[in-house]
């Protein structure tokens, strides 16, 4: 038998003799190892959605037309083209999650229209056992960077490697976890992990940028540049104005142009990005023309400010688009590593002093409604939820971790009397600060040392600045001194990167499947690592368990647990003062850039739009 096994060995493709191998194995052992056979697909949890011959994307218009332009703008600036390190700041709609991957294409893409699921683009297959401790790709044959090189499993392995000594703290914590890199045959690569407790490590894995291992000097990688990388995605990097402007030009010889997963996006033949000084002159770009796409943030503009002809003539149309993503955190951060804000109460009594009624009635039209989860509007929330058994089970080794009042479900952010002055929150607000030893003297907050309660607030925009005011005076009236601090975009960053701040105001962003990213946001080790989204500082062993909970989740009721006992974690601990949220997303566009009928289930999607001029 060993004869004849020898003989079939070379004539069998890779994954037979995988097979095979496994057999003999099994024979030997008595017991044959977890292996799946591959797919065109990946779900965290289930099953992909789309069978593996669908023609393209539901919520794409696959005869959308190719042509034309599309500009977008930003405020503020960009010092880098490199959007894999920490070092500089790089433009937005080089590899988004909303602009698209543009110029770097990733081993697998995520579907629009399921919670988290992903298909095969520079890999055909993925294959994973139900353990998830391996992920293999095979790469497809066809795939080629920019310059006409074949994207090869070598460029898999090199950038797995640089990523994890040379890129952000997000990708070093991702490939810290692989513990060892396989070529299998020509085209596959196999990923092992270990243990599998990661169970969204092969997806993230699978969402990986490739690099090209021939055009890159790991030696200087990490050094802020404004030459252009090149990529193996649809569009390419045609010319640079430092800190103004870049031109992405559609690659006409793009590899993956002709293949379903991509049919009915990348339309237009060239993307321009632009960016504006402030948010000021950002929008008075956006109404001449200067840019075709905005997507609003300020309400009170939304309700008052688009009178101008171009709006009213037609020539731009306003949308709001419904999303079934949670609603995420907008908030103003507390530094924790800040000994002024270490104290939970003194936490919780800054969030009593802000006053959401007054404020949305005043500056916002009344549009906003108010956040108080970190996973608003969906099944991940656990506001106004009473604890679950799995919830209680979860967060049991951590008594102390979670309020009773966020455990029961009862917790909810303040509700004011909405005049901008209510004495009852400014009581309680005081109780809590004496509690904390802090008390008024002569008109002043200060401790027992007699240091007065003063800290920064970093404002990057103008709207941050107009919001810092209008709280300004709340926080007066308790005898604290909140100096606001307006910085341009470059030094804002620097700072926030370095965590060199008292307070910003931060939005993190939601998903219907909240993974990896969380440990870059609330986990012990991304506290003291630069370059995190941990602004605030958590480092708390209950974040920690609740994420590795959430990690290792292997059924849908299991994962929601874990998500929820995160949130009321983080509830409990008061590190923001909650702010606000608006029930759809409002989007602004010039009619020249038309958009598919059927939205996705996350919302907009521009890779898929296109132009109506030549």
């Amino acid at each position: 038998m060993v004869s004849g096994f020898r003989l079939l060995v070379p004539v069998l493709s890779a994954y037979a003799s995988k097979v095979l191998t496994l057999t003999v194995l099994a024979l030997a052992t008595g017991a044959l190892p977890a292996f799946a056979e591959p797919s065109h697909g990946i779900a965290m949890h289930g099953e992909p959605a789309l069978a593996a011959d669908f023609p393209h994307f539901p919520y794409v218009n696959p005869d959308a037309p190719k042509g034309g332009r599309m500009a977008l703008g930003f405020p503020g600036t960009f010092d880098s083209l490199n959007p894999f390190i920490v070092k500089g700041n790089a433009p937005r709609g080089l590899t988004d999650a909303l602009y698209g991957n543009n110029v770097w294409d990733t081993l697998l893409m995520r579907s629009a229209d399921e919670p988290f699921t992903l298909y095969g683009l520079l890999a055909a297959t993925v294959e994973v056992p139900d353990d998830r401790s391996f992920v293999e790709f095979r790469l497809r044959p066809e795939a080629r960077f920019s310059d006409g090189t074949p994207l090869t499993v070598d460029d898999v392995i090199f950038t797995a490697d640089l990523l994890k000594t040379k890129g952000r703290p997000i990708y070093r914590n991702r490939f810290g976890k692989v513990a060892s890199i396989e070529k299998v045959g020509d085209t596959g690569v196999r990923f092992v992990f270990g243990d599998g407790a990661d169970r969204e490590l092969p997806l993230l894995i699978g969402l990986t940028p490739i690099l090209p291992a021939h055009a890159i000097d790991p030696a200087t990688f990490d050094q802020s540049s404004l030459t252009p990388l090149i990529g193996s995605g649809p569009y390419t990097i045609a010319s640079v104005n430092a800190g103004a402007q870049v031109v992405l030009k559609r690659n006409p010889d793009y590899w993956a142009k002709d293949l379903p997963i991509k049919r009915g996006m990348d339309n237009f033949d060239e993307i321009r990005i632009e960016y504006f000084r402030d948010g000021n002159a950002y929008f008075e770009a956006f109404k001449t023309g200067a840019f075709d796409v905005l997507i609003e943030s300020d309400p009170q503009r939304w309700k008052t400010g688009y009178d101008f002809p171009a709006a009213t003539s037609g020539k731009i149309v306003r949308e709001e688009i419904a999303s079934g993503t949670p609603k995420g955190m907008a908030a103003l951060v507390m530094n924790t590593r800040r000994p002024l804000f270490q104290d939970r109460k003194v936490r919780e009594a800054m969030g009593l002093l802000f006053d959401f009624e007054w404020i949305n009635r005043n500056l916002y039209e009344g549009a906003y409604s108010r956040t108080g989860s970190y996973f608003q509007g969906s099944s991940l929330s656990a506001l106004g939820v009473p604890a679950g058994e799995r919830e209680i089970a979860l967060l049991a080794p951590y008594p102390d971790a979670v309020l009773p009042s966020v455990m029961d479900g009862t917790d909810a952010p303040p509700v004011s009397d909405g005049s901008g002055r209510d004495r009852a929150k400014l009581r309680k607000a005081l109780d809590l600060f004496a509690e904390a030893g802090w008390t008024l003297k002569d008109g002043v907050l200060t401790n027992a040392e007699g240091t007065p309660f003063r800290f920064e607030f970093m404002a990057k925009t103008r709207e941050e600045e107009r919001l810092a005011l209008a709280w300004q005076p709340s926080l007066k009236r308790l005898g604290i001194d909140m100096a606001i601090r307006s910085t341009d975009s470059s030094q804002y960053y620097d700072r926030q990167k370095t965590y060199d701040f008292d307070m910003i105001q931060m939005l993190w962003t939601a998903s219907l499947s909240p993974g990896n990213e969380q440990n870059n946001r609330w986990s012990s080790e991304s506290a003291t690592t630069e370059g995190t989204f941990n602004y605030a500082g958590v480092a708390v062993p209950a974040a920690d368990a609740m994420i590795d909970a959430m990690l290792a989740a292997r059924e849908r009721a299991d994962f929601e647990a874990a998500v929820r006992a995160l949130d009321r974690v983080l509830i409990s601990g008061r590190y923001v003062v909650p702010l606000f949220h608006l029930p759809k997303d409002f989007v602004a566009r010039w009619t020249h850039i038309a958009r598919p009928e059927t939205t996705a289930l996350t919302g907009i999607q521009p890779v898929t739009w296109w132009s109506t001029q030549p």
